[in-house]
């Protein structure tokens, strides 16, 4: 372990981000405490198991916790640092809710002792770190924080937000460089220390506001670029020419390279983060609220199309109903290969699929079942149950790895809404 000073971290939060963290941190010698208030989490971590799906997490745990190095439960302890890596939602408005922030600040605040180092990694709002350490000032009025004495203060406040990919997390952890942003300049060294026990890209320091304004705009400048394919996959179906072809052929100029549509944007965070900047300079975020809407309008689109499938199915077979009509939604998660369902467009598109009367089989193959909350006539299907039930119409809407041998009679109504080149017909 590079750094002695942080021989014992807490981190608050075990999902997709805090429990690799947690891991990582403790693969490398340190000894962390997991918080969750998941209690099924909590009890899989313990048996060096994993709740989530990333490559080569359930090893990792299952490692560190035979080592004694990781334990998880469901209140904070003392700690030489604490790492928050919780849920920031938004409300119906589109206004940041920090619900969970001020928890997790609430939970820790008891175990505080001068010296000790708080890190919000959580993707948030600009002025959530500060909003963080007055949490924090008051549930320990005998303790200071850097809004009260500066460098001078009794703890260390630092935001520092996660920027990996999913399925690549444990690389990325380590390989990325890590923007620091601490509310002093010795917020942002003791922030350091910490990461550099592991990180081997830089340590970048700024202040807090910035690093909270990097991670959105990263995911804004991600959130516009998509909306142009989506917004250009749209046009093209209006004008009758094969969206991606286009983006092909434009993208054979040297300074063109267009992304590829989808049926919308999903996960934690660029279908969440570019509201935060929105929030917050309303009359400003034009080109950002714009881009929002249209990716936010996408499954919609999708929906339609798939009426207009079904109004064809039923236009040749007069004698069926709409609740004859089976659909085979391909992939349910917001991104390929992986579970995340997080803001899922697919899943969001199933739903309401389903809520219209439809039979909808859901062939996703990274989750084993699927969560209480979806509507009851969506089934869970493999692959190969498919080849012996009758689909009515194929929606494809996440180029999962399992999807590229999937054969298509000229017959089969097919919407492929990711151009999965795989597909015949």
């Amino acid at each position: 372990m590079k750094n002695s000073q942080f021989s014992h971290i807490c981190v608050i939060g075990l999902g997709y981000i805090g429990l690799p963290t947690a891991a990582t941190f403790a693969a490398y010698g340190v000894t962390v405490t997991g918080v969750d208030v998941n209690e099924y989490a909590v009890d899989m971590i313990n048996q060096g198991k994993v709740h989530i799906v990333e490559p080569d997490l359930d090893s990792l745990v299952r490692d560190v916790v035979s080592q004694g190095k990781l334990s998880a439960q469901m209140n904070p302890v003392a700690a030489d640092a604490y790492i928050v890596a919780v849920p920031t939602p938004f409300q119906e408005n589109h206004d940041p809710d920090l619900k969970y922030i001020e928890a997790a600040s609430k939970a820790l605040a008891p175990f505080l002792t001068a010296g000790n180092l708080v890190i919000l990694e959580s993707t948030s709002p600009v002025g959530a770190t500060e909003q963080m350490a007055d949490f924090l000032s008051q549930a320990r009025p005998d303790l200071s924080f850097p809004q009260q004495a500066g460098e001078h203060s009794d703890i260390r406040i630092a935001h520092c937000p996660e920027r990996v990919l999913p399925g690549k997390v444990l690389q990325e952890l380590i390989s990325n460089d890590r923007i620091v942003g601490g509310m002093t300049a010795k917020c942002s060294k003791a922030a350091c220390d910490l990461y550099n026990i592991f990180v081997k890209g830089s340590c970048v320091t700024t202040n807090a506001r910035t690093a909270e304004m990097c991670k959105l705009t990263e995911n804004s400048f991600r959130d516009v670029n998509i909306a142009f394919a989506n917004e250009l996959s749209m046009i093209c179906d209006k004008l009758d020419i094969d969206v991606w072809e286009l983006i092909a052929l434009a993208n054979r100029h040297p300074r063109v390279n267009i992304l590829q549509p989808g049926p919308g944007v999903g996960g934690h965070c660029i279908a969440v983060d570019p509201w935060f900047i929105v929030s917050k300079t309303p009359d400003e975020a034009r080109l950002i609220r714009t881009a929002r809407e249209v990716n936010e309008s996408k499954p919609e689109w999708v929906i339609a199309k798939v009426n207009e499938k079904v109004i064809e199915f039923l236009r040749d077979h007069p004698e069926k109903s709409i609740k004859d009509v089976t659909i085979a939604c391909y992939g349910l998660a917001f991104k390929p290969d992986i579970d995340d369902l997080r803001e899922s467009p697919a899943l969001g598109i199933a739903q309401k699929l389903a809520a219209q009367g439809f039979n909808i089989l859901a062939i996703e193959p990274n989750i084993k079942k699927l969560p209480s909350s979806v509507a009851v006539n969506i089934k869970l299907a493999s692959l190969e149950l498919l080849d012996n039930t009758n689909i009515n119409i194929h929606l494809i809407l996440v180029n999962h790895t399992q999807f590229g041998n999937i054969y298509f009679s000229k017959n089969d109504k097919v919407l492929n809404c990711i151009g999965l080149k795989c597909i015949k017909y």
